[in-house]
């Protein structure tokens, strides 16, 4: 019999479990594929249900089997999420998703109007954007008041496996910090009157570290005994970055995945008013954060447009047309963009397109494109004050190289990717095997390699970055209608 512990993340295209044991190995993994539901524009939600009926079904494929005893569980999931729930734990409505729902503009408007931009700022460490969870809850409120008069509590996708686990109801600081206008990055708690003011009615949770225990399995799931441990979990983007060795000060983890996801973890409090600042995975850190709106969606995309075309054979192409991809520049907002741009009308633009291009040169593009968004990223992050010595890698796009190499070339900067990089449920197995011992990252995940830059690309990706940062600006007029077009099925041509 070996003891192991089991490790599931929800995330935005699928929800992945992982079975490890005490020295890290990986015993077994799965995947569970689902999609968002994107009821309107700018509208992109999911039905908890999946979530739960993910993790049950992974946990009998993983761990319902005579030869393993499951001795702590780690949970963790995309956000922030606004998952609200009535008096039995039930939802009242499906949960609206994190920075890629845009829904709530109206709300961040008038939020700004009546507590001030200046003073959510400075007591929340981020502005008001479509990654804050108080806004969303305000659009509930309003426009779904027959919705809000049954919501009583507020969960997010590891708080919910938590909560129907073990009956608890808690959130990790994390999360917290990232509800803004909510939660007092300074103080580390909710602001009460605040809260009163968007969130009347609903019980806001008690705030736990991530890998603190949050209750014990109330009855047995799927191979889970009863009384099994589980912790209160955390954010997926945190949980990466655990999962790699890149939550030390001065590690900034990149997630590739179906979004890109930037956390550079600090000794003190760092704001941007076009980043985020956040409370750290573990205790006694912060962080200063960012993410793109799409990424691997893109790719995703262009694979359906060409019928279906194998990731691995669009990789391949890409990797066949040279740098710069013969002349092209995308812009990858085809959700928005989150930071540092900030701008939920932003579209997607592909440049300097003629019939000689081909299905190559546009996946090309779209891994430039995703680079020069971790460029400008990362040049706001140190123009903010932030501490970035070490870059570590981790999510499915590092499989294979490419892309991570040409994020190198464009940013000048190396990165480490250690020997796994399955990502957020191997940081909640670790998080979760902290409840039974004193396991250790740097054991458990070595680093395996190092992507370096190739300086003789430098020249054509520093004029790309500039066509790309100037592409945005020139654009903007044009793609804001389109948008608002697109927002209000209105058909009419034109800005």
């Amino acid at each position: 019999m070996i003891d192991v512990v089991f490790g599931v993340d929800v995330g935005t295209s699928s929800t992945k479990g992982v079975v490890v044991d005490a020295a890290g190995r990986i015993l077994g993994e799965a995947v569970r594929g689902h999609v968002v539901d994107r009821p309107r524009p700018g509208h992109v939600e999911m039905v908890a249900q999946v979530w739960w009926d993910e993790f049950v079904s992974l946990a009998a494929e993983l761990i319902d089997r005579d030869d393993v005893t499951v001795r702590a569980v780690g949970v963790s999931g995309m956000g922030p999420c606004t998952l609200l729930v009535d008096d039995a734990g039930e939802p009242v409505r499906p949960a609206v998703l994190y920075g890629v729902d845009t829904r709530a503009e109206e709300q961040i408007t008038r939020l700004n109007r009546e507590l001030g931009p200046d003073t959510i700022f400075r007591r929340c460490g981020s502005a008001l954007s479509s990654q804050a969870v108080g806004p969303k809850l305000a659009w509930i409120r309003e426009r779904e008041p027959e919705v809000w008069t049954r919501a009583r509590r507020l969960l997010m996708p590891a708080s919910w496996l938590a909560h129907r686990l073990t009956g608890a109801y808690v959130l990790d600081l994390h999360s917290a910090s990232q509800c803004t206008p909510l939660f007092d990055i300074h103080e580390q708690q909710w602001i009460p009157e605040w809260a009163e003011h968007i969130a009347s009615g609903i019980e806001l949770p008690p705030l736990r570290w991530p890998g603190q225990e949050a209750g014990r399995v109330k009855a047995p799931v799927a191979g889970i005994p009863a009384g099994t441990p589980v912790i209160v979990g955390t954010i997926d983007a945190w949980s990466e970055a655990i999962s790699v060795g890149g939550h030390g000060v001065g590690d900034l983890m990149l997630m590739y995945g179906t979004t890109m996801f930037l956390v550079n973890t600090v000794d003190r409090l760092v704001t941007s008013p076009s980043m985020w600042s956040t409370v750290g995975a573990l205790p006694g850190t912060r962080c200063l954060a960012g993410g793109m709106a799409t990424s691997g969606a893109v790719t995703d995309w262009l694979g359906r447009l060409f019928g279906d075309v194998g990731p691995g054979v669009l990789f391949e192409e890409a990797a066949a047309s040279p740098p710069g991809a013969k002349g092209l520049v995308m812009l990858p907002y085809f959700a928005g963009e989150r930071t540092p741009v900030m701008d939920p009308d932003a579209r997607g633009v592909i440049a300097g397109l003629t019939l000689g291009h081909t299905r190559g040169d546009l996946m090309r593009a779209a891994l430039e494109a995703t680079a020069y968004g971790v460029r400008h990223n990362v040049e706001t992050m140190l123009s903010a004050g932030a501490d970035i010595r070490r870059i570590v890698a981790v999510g499915g796009g590092t499989r294979g190289g490419l892309w991570p190499q040409i994020v190198s070339d464009v940013t000048g900067l190396e990165q480490i990717v250690a020997r796994t990089t399955i990502g957020a449920s191997y940081g909640a197995a670790f998080l979760a095997a902290g409840l039974i011992g004193r396991p250790d990252i740097t054991a458990w995940n070595p680093a395996e390699s190092v992507v370096r830059p190739d300086p003789a690309n430098a020249v054509v990706y520093d004029r790309r970055f500039t066509q790309y940062r100037v592409l945005y600006e020139s654009t903007t007029a044009v793609t804001h209608a389109l948008a608002h077009d697109q927002n209000t099925g209105c058909e009419e041509d034109g800005p």
